[in-house]
């Protein structure tokens, strides 16, 4: 079976936990060896943790998980369930008296559709992390992206499904670079090889452009792309939180408008350190391809949007 997601690299291990009835979920990252990491949060509506830690000239400079999901900022309590399973099983940064395991989260706000009452927390965390493996990770309404919706600026009624997308990329030496995003997003979703729009706001059977609304008031909240870029090449932490900065750029390419008042763009970027440390150029190339390519594999696999605010 070729995978073409995250979990091509060895040292990543990933996994949903997906509530279909009420519309929501999240989607783990495991690093068993741990991973040099950085951030990038654009959007001005964020829903993060422990995001400061990978700036530069902290003392940590491993993560040993990280959490991807729905429920606004209830959601970010699914991290505490990976650092209980990170802990049992002894994964973590030595603080002399334990092991205590970095888990980064960033979430989306989907809480207009499907039951807003249901969010993931410290158990549906844990299970993301049970169910984790290095099996190719699911693409489409699962885990993080059970929730997420596209083409949100005439309403919610107009919106689009979306999900989860994967992509990768394949370099020199054995390099990789992977990507998976969760669209959430405000705006319409194009696609990165055509510059065509394949997902978004609908009236009257055809798309109607966010980029041609002229009074967003009706946007309210409910938006957000969240995901990680990995590689397996080398990377210090200032060149993951550069490769982080990058993944915006696809963003931008594929998802318009983007980064507005009512988003909370953030993208991490992990290095599992297994390659030498590669030319960051072509990294930030095929960042820039697998992002924007995983944001278009996301709404191409959506479900169908049955349930509205």
């Amino acid at each position: 079976m070729v995978n073409n997601t995250i979990t091509a690299i060895n040292g990543i291990l990933a996994g949903h936990w997906t509530d279909h009835d009420a519309m929501t979920g999240c989607t783990s990252l495991i690093f068993p060896n741990g991973a040099v990491a950085g951030v990038d949060v654009r959007g001005s509506a964020p829903g993060t943790r422990e995001t400061d830690l990978l700036r530069g000239y902290n003392i940590v400079d491993r993560i040993h998980g990280l959490i991807l999901s729905g429920g606004s900022a209830f959601g970010l309590d699914a991290a505490s369930g990976v650092m209980r399973y990170l802990e049992e099983k002894g994964i973590g940064y030595d603080a002399g008296v334990c092991k205590v395991p970095i888990v980064p989260a960033a979430v989306i706000f989907d809480l207009t559709v499907g039951d807003f009452s249901v969010r993931p927390g410290k158990n549906e965390g844990y299970s993301a992390c049970e169910n984790a493996s290095a099996n190719p990770l699911a693409s489409g309404s699962v885990g993080a992206g059970a929730g997420a919706t596209v083409g949100k600026a005439f309403g919610t009624k107009h919106a689009m499904k979306s999900g989860v997308g994967n992509a990768i990329v394949a370099l020199n030496d054995g390099i990789l670079v992977a990507a998976v995003a969760v669209v959430n997003a405000l705006g319409d979703v194009y696609d990165p090889a055509t510059g065509e729009i394949i997902a978004g706001a609908v009236k009257g059977g055809k798309f109607c452009p966010c980029m041609e609304l002229t009074g967003p008031a009706s946007a309210g909240f409910g938006n957000t792309t969240i995901g990680v870029v990995a590689t397996n090449a080398k990377l210090t932490r200032e060149e993951a939180n550069k490769l982080a900065s990058i993944a915006h750029d696809a963003l931008a390419m594929a998802v318009r408008p983007v980064h507005t008042s009512y988003d909370g763009d953030t993208f991490f970027a992990v290095s599992t350190m297994e390659k030498p440390a590669a030319d960051m150029l072509p990294l930030m190339t095929a960042c820039i391809k697998a992002v924007s390519t995983a944001i278009a594999d996301a709404v191409k696999h959506a479900g169908n949007l049955t349930k509205h605010e």
